[in-house]
């Protein structure tokens, strides 16, 4: 394998970890202050593609893009309203099964709305054939994109829950609810909020992936267990750390589709999985647990 190869499988995985992480942050989003874990994450990425790629057919691109991020984050707090909050107090295994529902529900909706037909946006900027040469190898610039905004996610996360109030304060509904109330802090709406804009980062990815990977209906459900698989490893609750996993898992899977079969990269996120839950159930850059 030359260096072109290389740094062509290199940026691939990199590009996909992105992707991985930007899916695993809305995962911690909610799981940082509801204590959480929503299977539905993958369903908003491609709600957000798929009416952005409807807006698209009326409207400039950009404007597309932000009305679509904007009706995905309603989409995302009506689903709290009506799915979770009068089951939140309920045990985890059956709050999971309900946001396994909800992604059941949405993904059958969105093939009622736009069947199986495979849809992709246009690049953001050049176009399919346009490429950014680096060691030899060609490098499509809307993985630029995917990067960015995968950069700028981290950056204003990580700004948002320590430097402003409502950051903060969905910190400690997450750390301990009833005091949070008793601070006066109204839990409710800042559950709504977290899924609001866990959906609203969801569709946002969704968009910047969809001219590379192009979207269909029904790929939320594996992009939500690469993200499930990303966040367990980086720490639940870590942005951070979702980034360097997913980037690993990117790179892994680059590494085995270098030299195996397209078909074992599939395997390697549930290797990983099952790997972490065995071996460091907290994640590389959570709390080990204690036995």
């Amino acid at each position: 394998m030359n260096i072109a190869q290389v740094v062509q499988y290199a940026m691939s995985g990199i590009t996909a970890g992105s992707i991985y992480a930007i899916v695993a942050i809305g995962f911690n989003i909610i799981y940082s202050t509801t204590g959480i874990v929503n299977f539905a994450q993958g369903e908003f990425v491609v709600l957000g593609a798929m009416l952005a790629i409807t807006l698209a057919l009326y409207m400039p691109l950009a404007l597309a893009i932000v009305l679509a991020v904007a009706v995905t984050s309603l989409v995302g707090g009506l689903a709290e309203v009506l799915f979770i909050r009068r089951f939140r107090h309920a045990s985890p295994m059956r709050l999971i099964i309900i946001t396994i529902g909800l992604s059941i529900i949405m993904r059958e909706g969105m093939l009622a709305i736009w069947d199986e037909k495979v849809r992709a946006l246009p690049y953001f900027s050049g176009s399919s054939i346009s490429s950014i040469s680096l060691l030899d190898a060609h490098i499509s610039p809307q993985i630029l994109w995917v990067l960015g905004v995968c950069a700028a996610t981290v950056a204003l996360l990580t700004l948002f829950f320590r430097f402003t109030l409502t950051g903060k304060a969905m910190r400690a509904c997450s750390d301990d609810p009833m005091a949070a109330r008793l601070c006066g802090i109204s839990d409710g709406r800042l559950v709504t909020l977290s899924f609001m804009v866990s959906a609203a980062i969801g569709a946002l990815a969704g968009c910047v992936i969809s001219p590379v990977t192009q979207t269909q209906y029904d790929m939320g459900s594996p992009l939500a267990i690469k993200g499930f698989t990303v966040a367990i490893l980086g720490g639940m609750g870590n942005s951070m750390g979702a980034v360097v996993a997913g980037l690993m898992l990117g790179l892994v899977e680059a590494a085995v589709m270098s030299q195996f079969p397209v078909a074992y990269k599939e395997a390697v996120s549930i290797v990983v999985l099952l790997l972490v839950l065995v071996l460091r159930p907290g994640g590389l850059f959570g709390r080990r647990e204690q036995t």
